[in-house]
Order: structure tokens, then sequence, then C-alpha cells
């Protein structure tokens, strides 16, 4: 029996930890990896540089004295549903993947990685831009931080020399009070605080309490605990019919 999930999507705010967990996950051995935290080969699918290119693009065109295709000046989205159409991209990259290559899963675990704000439609307008097939392979690991916490950790990690860098970018303290001084997760109606439910599809999720930055600490401290969420995960993944 495969040992191994398909796809978990990785929530939470801005510098909440996300990226330090691929970097820990990646940094273990497979053959612990598989058995500890039922996590294979990582393929990741992060919408970041999709968004970073955008940026970028914008830049360019009004360098070229053309109007901007995505954001203003101030680098905010000239509207609400470009956050969605990146969800809708990443979910396109996903399935072009498995299209591509018919055992994708056989060996490889897909990671989803996005952070979304009340601001912008949080994750209730979120999750209904992926399309079943992912929802019903998917389980759902969100990382527990407050503001206060996402904003330290955003200062700490900003790396002006290298702003389009997934480990080193970061947002103003201007953008992170807009766009994600409010979440939606604890808003998110829920099964039991096993479930939540999209479209009548079941998604499995467990939140990893990272209050105490266990991220960035890492090392076994983070292993134990990463490993205790994925094991839930996991039971909760493959509880009999959920994917019916």
């Amino acid at each position: 029996m495969k040992n191994t999930f398909d796809l978990i999507v990785l929530n939470a705010r801005p510098a909440a930890g996300k990226s330090e967990v691929i970097d820990y996950l990646k940094k273990t051995d497979l053959a612990e990896r598989q058995r500890r935290f039922h996590i294979g080969k990582i393929e990741e699918i992060d919408d970041f540089p999709m968004l970073w290119t955008w940026f970028e693009e914008d830049e360019l065109l009004e360098k070229m004295g053309h109007a901007r295709l995505h954001s203003d000046a101030e680098g905010y989205f000239l509207g609400e549903h470009l956050w969605h159409l990146l969800i809708e991209r990443m979910a396109l990259e996903y399935n072009k993947r498995l299209t591509r290559i018919p055992s994708y899963h056989d060996e490889i675990t897909t990671l989803l990685e996005f952070s979304r704000g009340s601001e912008h439609g949080g994750y209730q307008a979120a999750y209904p831009h992926l399309p079943d097939d992912i929802l019903k392979r998917m389980a759902i690991l969100y990382l527990d931080v407050s503001y206060e916490e996402s904003l330290r950790k955003n200062r700490k990690r900003y790396n002006p020399e290298r702003p389009d860098s997934i480990l080193e970018h970061g947002l103003s303290d201007e953008k992170m009070e807009r766009l994600y001084h409010d979440v939606d997760w604890e808003e998110l109606p829920k099964i039991e605080n096993k479930f939540i439910e999209v479209r009548g599809i079941r998604v499995p999720y467990v939140v990893l309490d990272n209050a105490d930055d266990v991220t960035t600490q890492g090392g076994e401290v983070l292993g134990t605990r990463l490993e205790l969420a994925c094991e839930r995960l996991w039971s909760l993944r493959n509880i009999p019919g959920l994917c019916e």
C-alpha cells in the first residue's frame, strides 16, 4: 500500500514557517521522510514566483510606455480576481504534471504553498478555485502564528538584495497590515475539527502550532512536531470512503 501523500497544501500567514518546513523536509533522507512524514520525493508549487513575475512584467511594461496589467505603482493587485487567478494557475501547473507523467504520484508528493488574507477573499474564496480532482487528493497543513509573529519574521527574513527569493522575500509593514492582519482560517466552517468542506468534498486538515517558532529552531524539535501533525493528517486522509 502506498505510504505517501499525493498532495499537501501548506497554508499560513507570510513568514509563518512554510518555506522552513519545506527546507527541513528536503534535507531529510528520503526513506526517513517517507516513514515519519508520509512524504515522498518533493515537488513544490508556490504562487510567489508567479506573483513576482507579474510585478516584474508590470515594471517593464511601464518603462515601455504601456499600462500595467496586474498591479498598481504601489504593488497592489488591480483586482481581487488576480488572487484567484494564482490559485487557478497553480492548479493548472499541477494538472499538467499529472498529465505528462501518469505515474507521477508513485514517488512524488506535491507541496502546494500559498497565503491568503481576509482583505483579498481569504481561504473561503481561494479553495473553491481548486478543481474537484485536486480537492479529493489534497490534505491541508496549516501553520498557525499570530499576526505579530508573522510581522516579526517577515521583517527578519527580508533581504533587499534578494527580493525575489523564496526564503528571503518580504513585504512592507504597510502591506502586511493591509493584506494579512486579518485571516479567515478560524472562520472557515469546520467538521469535527478534522475537515473543511468545499463543494461537498471533505478535505482533511491539521493545524501545526508555530507560536514558539519551532520552524526557525529546526532540528528534532521541528521534526517531532511535524511528524505528529503529518501522522494525524495521514490518518484523516485515509479514512475509508473519504475520496469517493
